[in-house]
């Protein structure tokens, strides 16, 4: 390998996995940044702008959900989606209610299904709010439509997958301040008018419900 100065070759040689045997933070004395390199034969002090541009890849952006909502880089970034009954529940709410809205709209009615979970109002499992029927009918318009509820589409099933696994594992609820209702802007519910309004999303308008959190 041949290079036009020492420091380059370190640095292609600390990112091509050369043994190092530390890598530290470092500041030049004009008060920029860089990194200093121990290494058997010594230390150098290599300038950041001589090292390669960070990995934005999959492996990088996977792990903890972003603090500032979700978003499709790191759900696509996460293993295929799987779990028991409750995000099966919640993967099927989110497809057959909300897969024709923006990633945002889906997480929105993510939100009101775990809102409804944690208030003292409703079910405690997300299968039992999904469920609930009540003032006859069903509180989500699906699951009495009458329809075989298979999900055919299996990008938007995968997707709704997706957003309901990192739901359930504790994603931020940032969209709907505790939502606990949503209709279509094609309809007014008479409870509406009750409630206070919380979000507009997509296709839906979001309420929260007078004592929903306890």
């Amino acid at each position: 390998m041949r290079c036009g100065m020492v420091t380059r070759c370190v640095a292609l040689m600390l990112f091509a996995g050369a043994a190092m045997a530390d890598v530290d933070p470092a500041t030049r004395a004009d008060g920029t940044g860089a990194i200093l390199v121990s290494a058997s034969a010594g230390s150098v002090v290599v300038p950041l702008g001589l090292l390669p541009a960070p990995d934005l890849s999959p492996a990088v952006v996977a792990g903890a959900p972003p603090a500032d909502g979700l978003n499709e880089a790191w759900l696509s970034a996460q293993p295929a989606p799987e779990g028991g009954a409750e995000w099966q529940c919640l993967t099927e709410a989110l497809y057959f209610e909300s897969r024709g809205e923006s990633l945002e709209g889906q997480v929105a009615v993510a939100e009101v299904i775990l809102n409804r979970v944690d208030s003292p109002l409703y079910p405690r499992t997300v299968c039992g709010v999904v469920k609930q029927r009540g003032g006859g009918g069903c509180q989500f318009s699906y699951v009495c439509n009458g329809r075989t509820h298979r999900m055919r589409e299996h990008d938007a099933a995968d997707l709704a997958g997706r957003i309901a696994r990192a739901m359930l594992d504790g994603a931020p609820r940032l969209l709907t301040d505790g939502a606990t209702h949503f209709h279509t802007r094609s309809v007014r519910p008479r409870w509406a008018k009750r409630f206070a309004h919380t979000a507009s999303i997509g296709a839906h308008v979001f309420y929260r419900q007078p004592g929903a959190s306890g």
